[in-house]
């Protein structure tokens, strides 16, 4: 952290304008979670409850401006990368964090499907960020759906996350957290893999709609209790708590799958 205290999170990623994930999503964890967000959007979309309505791509120059300027004058203590939608997006991202940021903190967050089904990133581009990006993740966060896309096979049960995870932490980074919230049943069961093995955390399904952008708060999460300097087992089981009690107390917006209650813990 700053001399001031601040935890700062860089956070490179697409912008949500419904508010439930991406960008939108990322600051305001960050936020309640007592840390400075700072942020490089690599996409603009048209989105809504009901699913992304259109795409915008931002220039990679761009991209690469907005990661330099911020590391340059703000600097960070974690950075939190999620919707990168082609293999230019990744490759600016890395060489940027490789020359600028070699020894921050980074929780990859491998955005790669909206909640509603939509595709956020071309098929061409997910070996890479396997191949470029996942060697430089301190923590990766795929759900079952994203592990199946890196892996190449079916996950079902919790013995085949743990095997997941083992595999999905061979490809580079130093702890993965493989999400199991699209597994069916009333429980729902997390794996966090390490040098020291595979630790499950089981937790009871909430029944709501309110479920959009979980993916991108749970990272974020993350990213803020790393750079609050907690490790990254308690990192985890903060966000874990967080995210639980955003979906508890969140109240439905629009008519599909509507956003969390970012600030239940500051009054909102």
């Amino acid at each position: 952290m700053d001399r001031f205290g601040n935890a700062r999170v860089l956070v490179v990623a697409g912008s949500d304008s419904g508010g439930g994930a991406g960008i939108q999503a990322d600051l305001k964890t960050i936020m309640a979670l007592g840390g400075h967000a700072c942020t490089a959007i690599t996409a603009l979309t048209a989105q809504n409850t009901l699913g992304v309505q259109g795409v915008h791509a931002v220039p990679v120059d761009f991209v690469r401006e907005q990661i330099r300027v911020v590391l340059e004058d703000i600097g960070a203590d974690c950075i939190k990368t999620g919707m990168l939608q082609d293999r230019a997006v990744i490759d600016a991202v890395v060489a940027e964090l490789e020359a600028r940021a070699a020894h921050v903190h980074v929780v990859v967050d491998p955005v790669m499907v909206a909640k509603s089904g939509d595709q956020l990133i071309s098929d061409d581009a997910v070996g890479h960020l396997r191949s470029v990006l996942l060697p430089r993740a301190k923590v990766l966060t795929p759900n079952l759906p994203e592990a199946e896309v890196l892996l190449g096979r079916s996950i079902s049960g919790v013995e085949a996350m743990r095997e997941a995870a083992m595999a999905l932490r061979a490809l580079g980074p130093e702890y993965v957290l493989l999400k199991g919230g699209h597994q069916q049943g009333e429980m729902i069961s997390d794996c966090l893999a390490s040098a020291e093995g595979v630790e499950v955390f089981t937790s009871t399904r909430l029944d709501t709609r309110c479920n959009n952008g979980t993916g991108c708060t749970l990272a974020s999460a993350v990213a803020a209790g790393l750079a609050h300097g907690l490790t990254v087992r308690e990192a985890v089981l903060q966000a874990q708590k967080y995210l639980f009690e955003a979906l508890r107390s969140a109240r439905r917006l629009g008519e599909g799958a509507g956003p969390v209650n970012h600030g239940f813990n500051v009054g909102y």
